[in-house]
């Protein structure tokens, strides 16, 4: 069975599209779980109105996409976890490609989705990452001409389109809640590469997702959480010679960042979310040291890219 795991916080305008994409799914083995993240905007009495088959987490305040979505898996039954943004809509088969591709393999633990703006360009087809640290969408913002029409292996996928094996998440652990927003799904595919699980890119599972439905694009909060984000995920997952023969480039891209966003007028959110990173360096060392690592440091390189376009937009999942 697939759980379908739904982080809300104020989206009940989005969520009638996004249940309703669930309601006609080819593949019927699956149970809803909306986890609602101290709404104010009636989100949870909406569901429980006209959606009674869908379960309901209620937060009592807002722990964001990592801990919300953390408390969906913890009451989920199924074996396979599907992480679905509430701004999104799934095409009819989505859910019945994914895990076909999940149970062909028992070495698969991810599949990504070919993740769509509502105007057909692509939003996500798998996540890249840069030596920099830089994560971002494959293909983001390409006119969809197929180019990415062929299954293949990716390093992971956009969280908000997400299947997971949960054997994997018992093994390696749920989402990072120190990360909040963003980058959790890139924490958790780098936990899941380390312990030797692989991701498949399912190009026939299509969802079309809104994109900042819930926290914005190019805001304050995303701004913020992404590049203090970005640093954590390298000091806790990086393996150690990559690391250090990085660092230029690390040290590089944090600190072009910051005249790059002033100018954008967020200066404030950039400087605040370096000094937090920095803060944070302690704690994510001592996560590092129980992260399990079972594959050589040229698993992770293969999917490590030099360099990255500073403007590329960041990934982000929500």
């Amino acid at each position: 069975m697939i759980s379908v795991v739904i982080t809300n916080y104020n989206g009940r305008r989005y969520l009638p599209t996004c249940l309703s994409s669930l309601a006609v799914q080819t593949y019927r083995d699956f149970e809803t779980i909306v986890v609602d993240n101290a709404s104010t905007d009636g989100s949870a009495e909406f569901v429980e109105e006209h959606y009674p088959a869908v379960r309901i987490v209620r937060n009592r305040k807002n722990l964001g996409f990592a801990g919300g979505t953390n408390a969906g898996i913890r009451a989920a039954l199924g074996e396979y976890i599907l992480t679905l943004n509430n701004d999104t809509r799934a095409e009819p088969c989505f859910m019945e490609h994914l895990k076909s591709t999940m149970d062909a393999d028992p070495g698969t633990g991810m599949c990504a989705a070919k993740m769509l703006f509502v105007d057909g360009t692509i939003n996500s087809t798998g996540i890249c990452i840069s030596r920099s640290g830089a994560a971002w969408d494959r293909g983001m913002y390409e006119p969809d001409r197929g180019q990415y029409d062929h299954p293949e292996e990716v390093f992971g996928p956009c969280a908000g389109a997400a299947l997971y094996r949960r054997e994997m998440l018992n093994e390696i652990g749920l989402f990072d809640e120190d990360f909040f927003l963003y980058m959790e799904d890139v924490d958790l595919a780098f936990r899941a590469r380390l312990a030797g699980w692989t991701c498949r890119y399912v190009p026939e599972a299509e969802v079309y997702h809104h994109h900042g439905g819930t926290a914005g694009v190019g805001t304050d909060l995303t701004v913020y959480c992404v590049n203090r984000n970005v640093v954590w995920y390298v000091v806790k997952n990086f393996p150690s010679r990559l690391l250090v023969t990085s660092i230029p480039w690390i040290l590089g891209r944090n600190l072009a960042v910051v005249p790059y966003y002033t100018v954008k007028g967020r200066g404030r959110a950039i400087v605040r979310s370096k000094i937090d990173a920095v803060r944070g360096i302690p704690r994510m060392l001592r996560k590092r040291s129980t992260i399990r690592r079972r594959v050589p440091e040229s698993d992770i390189k293969r999917f490590t890219q030099t360099w990255s376009n500073i403007g590329r937009p960041p990934h982000v999942a929500c």
